[in-house]
This record gives C-alpha cells, sequence and structure tokens, in this order.
C-alpha cells in the first residue's frame, strides 16, 4: 500500500540545501514519489524526519500515540 505524499503545500525549494522547505524532499525525491515502492517511501520518510531534526531542531515524535485517561 502506497503512502500519502508528505508534502504540507509549502512548495519553496531552499537555495542552500536544495531541499523543499515545507516537506523536506529534494526536487528528484518529489519527482520519483509516485513511482516509488511503500518500502522506499517508508525510508523517505524516516530520512525526511532526520532532515527536518537536522534542520530545525525538533526531533520527530513518535508515530504512536498514548491516550489520555479519563
Amino acid at each position: 500500500m502506497k503512502l500519502p505524499s508528505p508534502c504540507i503545500s509549502i512548495c519553496q525549494i531552499d537555495p542552500v540545501s536544495q531541499n523543499c522547505m515545507g516537506c523536506y524532499r529534494t526536487r528528484q525525491e518529489i519527482a520519483r514519489w509516485p513511482a516509488m515502492t511503500a518500502d522506499e517511501q517508508q525510508l523517505l520518510l524516516q530520512q525526511l524526519k532526520q532532515r527536518r531534526a537536522e534542520k530545525t531542531g525538533i526531533q520527530a515524535r513518535s508515530s504512536k500515540r498514548r491516550r489520555q485517561q479519563g
């Protein structure tokens, strides 16, 4: 099963890193996304979390959320 695109509609390429400032993908990754396998997409999503953390200092949160008691 293919994954949804990580695009968040902030489509501007950073002139230094050459990554999109919204989703942190390169132009090549953006163009290739529809043709990637689900495994390739998942691997890229992990790489994007790392790029975001390196650029912003914001660590990726766990995909599992705790339910609040009450």
